[in-house]
């Protein structure tokens, strides 16, 4: 599969330099930047990305312009980027043709996610060989385990009683040990959905696993809170 072309469209170039560099490591090498509606409309011209990344507001005008001129000729998917959190905002950046909306602050892995997740939706991204063999290997980390298929989680030699919602959670922290998972990145990776308004869900199938593996949920050992950021799972 060819690799996906991405246009990032911000006029932070440390910001761009950020988004980039989390991009690459996800794979994703062939990334374009611009600082404003006009350099990056002549970048889409020019680049064709599969994908684009704009910031709503530039010195020359707003994302939602850019996304109007992009959206009269081509369907790739586009996710804002926004200081903004209202509700409105984020309302109007879907309605004219957006496909997902990220405030910021925000960590520059979870947009990496998020692209990925557009780019599976789309049909351009896959996982090479290697990481599809990494992440079907057995895992043990601490008192748990879990077999290659994702199916079985056992703590301590015992089989768990878990929902698959609650395997798939625990898939995800096992593949990411001692690394802060956002909330929307679990949402998306375990639901396969977008993350908006769906705080609720997460938060009580995060709690229904500590009931099963915490020997205290009220004061968890193994999936903990980084405030502000999301989850993180320490198997020690």
């Amino acid at each position: 599969m060819e690799q996906p072309r991405i246009l990032v469209v911000d006029d932070e170039k440390d910001l761009c330099q950020l988004l980039k560099t989390a991009l690459h490591k996800e794979g994703l090498t062939r990334v374009e930047t611009a600082g404003s509606v006009q350099e990056g409309w002549d970048k889409f011209l020019e680049f064709s990305p599969n994908l684009a990344i704009l910031d709503i507001m530039l010195p020359d005008g707003e994302g939602y312009d850019l996304c109007k001129r992009i959206r009269e000729v081509s369907r790739i998917p586009i996710l804002f980027l926004s200081a903004k959190d209202d509700e409105v905002d984020k309302i109007l950046g879907l309605a004219i043709g957006g496909d997902d909306y990220i405030t910021k602050p925000f960590s520059p892995k979870e947009v990496a996610y998020r692209v990925k997740a557009q780019l599976r939706r789309a049909g351009l991204y896959a996982m090479d060989s290697d990481q599809s063999a990494k992440q079907k290997s057995d895992i043990t980390i601490g008192p748990f385990s879990m077999n290659a298929e994702e199916t079985e989680i056992i703590k301590d030699g015992v089989v768990l009683e878990l929902t698959a919602k609650e395997v798939g959670l625990m898939a995800c922290f096992m593949r990411n040990p001692s690394r802060i998972l956002s909330k929307e990145s679990l949402f998306e990776m375990v639901w396969g959905e977008d993350y908006y308004g769906a705080d609720n869900t997460l938060m009580v199938h995060v709690r229904r696993l500590r009931e099963k593996i915490e020997e205290s949920p009220s004061n968890p050992k193994y999936i903990t809170n980084v405030k502000g950021l999301g989850y993180r799972f320490q198997g020690k």
